[in-house]
Parts: structure tokens; sequence; C-alpha cells
């Protein structure tokens, strides 16, 4: 039975679908130091909120830790990277909390528009100073976003709404996809702008995005508000522009360090607006996060489909199972090439032709890395088999073509090493069956699974019949057996699929034909046996 540390407060539903699933809990939310790594050695995932950091120390020594969940959407509090390379999925919940998000958004944008906090203070005092908070009409006034994901989409259609000009900014999105303007700089938003707000991660990319430089080519009145993550935003800049006139007003929900001290001068500024981090702070998102959060939980440890992933490419359950036989052979391609490679590989190039191109060919990849490495390096997967490859300085480059050929599906790899190349290709028949068709320059039909031998030889009669008689003698048993030639009497190729691996003596007899130039014993999971790491 997986165990899940729960190790943050996560409402009831999200905990109680992972119990009827089959999942054993421990909830222990606020661990720290040594307790935290112990217990997180002991389980197969965990999920956490903002309050629990999971860095490179937690990480280093994992366990039998395969997922982290992190029950919102930024993964600021977890190392990524370290978890990458430790072959530790992870994911989040992007959805869970999007409405909320993008409704604090338009809260704020009222609120700095309006002068609402600090009227009510006024208000409280005793004052009535209607004129001091004369505000400005949203209606007309443009607002730019940058970052056009869940959130960002949202604010668009909202500020749409509210009869706003939209113009968005988004490395990844064009026009038609988000349905509003986009421009494709930065710096030719920001003079547009009377509002601007930021819908990003927080990354080293995006850390300082907003600087002082892009503070100052917002227009002289423009406001600025960040609901997203604090450090997007540079809080030293923001302030400057603040005290300087440049702008008119900030409102935050977000900082850069949480909770930011008591004598944060953001806070004292009169122009600011600042909550503590309320976006996903409703009934319903919290709900929805921890419901979400769950059910990734359980989708990955009782069937292995990954949602929302962030460190390799996520697919749902129909993808899942469709992409469950190409996983699978390519993965069998790179144990394949791994075991028949002359010297360490420099370089992969894989052909995706025919269906399998139109297919997410980067999860392929990942699974033909993993499979290239899985007899060299420690707990390799699919999530940490690329950066353990270029680690290793194997470049990987992919090519496609949607045309058929003889195959509607063929995935070919070429492996270069400092002693020559190899390659192989295989294909799909039916819905079940892996081939190898393709070996160096020989076409074949041969299985991908089990023990298999090659051998290079000179195309003779009664080859076949002495190498039957061998292993009758070691009582090896030819499951499966298939020849490619170049030409009648010349280089030839055999792949014999045997049910035990032959024995040295064995080896030794069939290598002494003088027409048998090479043998290679190629060892691969037998037929329908997936890796643990896809479920």
């Amino acid at each position: 039975m997986p165990r899940v540390l729960v190790a943050d407060k996560l409402e009831t539903p999200g905990l109680e679908g992972m119990r009827q699933a089959g999942l054993e809990l421990d909830v222990r939310p606020g661990l720290k130091g040594e307790e935290l790594c112990e217990a997180l050695r002991a389980a197969d995932g965990v999920i956490v909120r903002s309050g629990t950091s999971l860095t490179a120390r937690e990480l280093e020594q994992p366990g039998k830790l395969r997922v982290i969940v992190r029950a919102g959407v930024g993964v600021d509090n977890i190392d990524v990277a370290t978890a990458t390379r430790r072959g530790i999925l992870v994911m989040n919940t992007p959805g869970g909390n999007t409405v909320s998000t993008a409704e604090q958004t338009i809260a704020l944008l009222f609120a700095l528009a309006r002068h609402t906090a600090a009227a009510a203070a006024s208000l409280r005092a005793g004052k009535w100073e209607r004129s001091k908070f004369t505000g400005t009409q949203l209606a007309g006034k443009t607002i730019g976003i940058v970052g056009l994901g869940r959130i960002g989409r949202e604010v668009a259609r909202r500020c749409a709404g509210l009869d706003m000009k939209v113009i968005g900014y988004d490395p990844f999105i064009t026009a038609a996809a988000s349905g509003y303007e986009v421009v494709d700089r930065l710096d030719a938003l920001l003079p547009q702008c009377d509002f601007l707000t930021v819908h990003t991660p927080l990354s080293e990319e995006t850390r300082g995005l907003i600087g002082s430089e892009q503070l100052a080519k917002l227009p002289a009145g423009a406001r600025v508000i960040n609901c997203a993550r604090g450090g997007i935003i540079d809080e030293a800049a923001l302030l400057a522009a603040l005290q300087s006139g440049h702008l008119a007003g900030a409102a935050l929900d977000v900082f850069e360090t949480e909770p930011p001290p008591p004598d944060h001068p953001l806070l004292a500024h009169p122009a600011v607006v600042a909550t503590p981090h309320l976006g996903a702070s409703t009934v319903e998102a919290q709900l929805s996060v921890a419901r979400e959060a769950g059910q990734l939980m359980v989708d990955y440890l009782t069937r292995g489909v990954v949602g929302f992933a962030v460190n390799m490419p996520t697919l749902d359950r129909a993808e899942l199972e469709e992409m469950r036989l190409y996983v699978d052979l390519a993965r069998r391609l790179g144990l394949l090439l791994g075991q028949l490679a002359p010297a360490a590989a420099h370089k992969v190039q894989l052909l995706y032709r025919g269906d399998v191109a139109k297919r997410p060919t980067r999860l392929l990849t990942a699974a033909f890395a993993a499979g290239l490495l899985e007899n060299h390096v420690d707990q390799v997967n699919i999530v940490n088999a690329p950066l353990l490859a270029a680690e290793r300085g194997i470049e990987i480059v992919e090519q496609k073509s949607s045309a058929k050929g003889d195959f509607a599906t063929l995935l070919e790899a070429e492996l270069h090493t400092s002693r020559g190349s190899v390659g192989a290709a295989g294909t799909l028949f039916g819905n079940q069956y892996l081939r190898l068709v393709k070996l160096g320059p020989y076409l074949l039909d041969a299985y991908l699974d089990g023990v298999t031998l090659l051998f290079h030889h000179q195309d003779a009669p009664g080859l076949i019949g002495y190498i039957g008689t061998i292993f009758g003698k070691y009582d090896i048993n030819i499951a499966q057996m298939t020849v490619g030639r170049l030409s009648p009497g010349g280089a030839a190729i055999a792949v014999l699929n045997l049910d035990s691996p032959p024995p040295e003596e064995a080896l030794r007899e069939v290598a002494s034909h003088p027409k048998i130039s090479t043998t290679h014993v190629v060892r691969l999971p037998p037929a329908g046996q997936l890796p643990r790491w896809f479920g």
C-alpha cells in the first residue's frame, strides 16, 4: 500500500479521497528538520502547501519518495532541480485556486482605483474625507497582464467585462490563443498600461522581472498589482517609484519575504494596498485544491497517471493508455542500444515517423534516455533521465516526420560514440506487440523482450542448425528467431529470443564458428512488463 506524508494542513475531502483509494496516510503538519527527512524517506509521496519547504537537504536522500504534490500553484518552496535529479516527480494544482486568485486581483484592482482601504481606515478614525479619496474609473482604462496562464486569462476575462482594454504579454501564448490583444515584448506592453498586473510563476527567469527599468517605462500615474509571487516585482524599485510619484499606487497580496517584517516600508506607504497572501484563501479554493492534490496523488500512485507535472510531460488518463506502448518501445530501444554501444555515448539522434510523431515525443525521449542509462546509473527514471543524460555529456536530438513509410509508426534511434555508431528502429504491431524492425543496416522482424542473442555473421547454410545444436546441448530453448541480411551469402545479423540466459560455455562455442564475427547477449524486460516509474 503506497504511503503518503501530508506535511501541511489539507482539507478533509482531499484526505478522504486518498484513504478511499487505499493509500496509507501519515498526516503530520509542521514537521521540521530530521523528523521531516525521516518521514519523507518512509513515504512514496508527500503533499505540501506553502508552509513546508523541501530543499536539497530534505531531498538529497529521498528513500522511496517518488512524487511531491504541491497543493497550490507556486513551487518556489520545493527544490525542483534536486527533486528532478533524484527522480522525484513534482506536480502542482493550478486549477484549484484559479478563480479565487483572479477574484482577489479584481478586488485589489477596485481597492487601488478607489482608495477603498485608506478611505475605510479614515472613516473608522472619525473623519469624513470624500475629496481626499477621489478615485479613478476602470472603464476605458488599459490593463496590462503579464502571464496569460489560467489565472491571467481569468483576470483578462473579468477586466474585459469591466470595459477595460486588455493587453497581454506571454512569451508562450499568441493573440489567437488568448482571445485578447497580445504583444511580443514586455517593453511594448509597459508604456500602454494604466494598470499592470503580473501572473507568472516565480523562477530565475521571472525574479525581478518588473524592476526599476520596467517601472520607469510605465506611464506616470500608473498602478501595479501583484497577486502572483513576491519577487516578480522588485520591492525596492517599486518603493522608489512610489516615493518619486511616478506610480500612483500599488496593490500587493504577496511579498519577497512572507510574512513581511512589520517595519516593511511598503506597508507604511499610503499609496499601497496590502493583504496577507489571500489569493487562494477562500473556502471554495481550499476545498478544490485539497481534492485536486489528493486526486493527483491517487492517480499517480495507483495508475501512474501524471497530471500538472512541473518537471516532466503531463498525461491525462486517456493519453496515458494510448502512450503505454510507445513509452515501452522507446525505453526498450534505449535499453538495447545502451547494451550494444561500443563506448560511452555522446550523442543520440531520435527520429519519430508516422503516428508517433503526433504524440508527446518529449515523454518518449525521456523514456528512451531512461532505458539508455538504466544499466549504468542508479535510480534513473523518466523524470531525471534527460537531466542525467545531459550531465554525462549526451546530446539528444529529436526529429519528427508525420509521413508514413513502410510502417504506420516508427521510432528510429542512432547512438554515436567515440568508437562508432549503432542504430535501431522499432514499431508497434496491433495493440500489444513491439517489434525491432531495423538494427544497423539490417531489416528485421524481431521481438523486443527477454534474453536476446545477437550475432553478426556471413550468411551460410547450416549456421542456424549449428547454433540450435549447441543451445540444445545446454538446454537453452530458442523461442523466436529472425535473420536480416544485405544480400544472399553476404553480411547478416541474427536475433534469437531465448527462454533463459545462455552459459558462457555455450557462447564461446557459438563464437568459435568461423562465419560468426561478433556475439552480444542483451537483456530486455519480459513482454508487457512496464518499468516501476510508469505505474
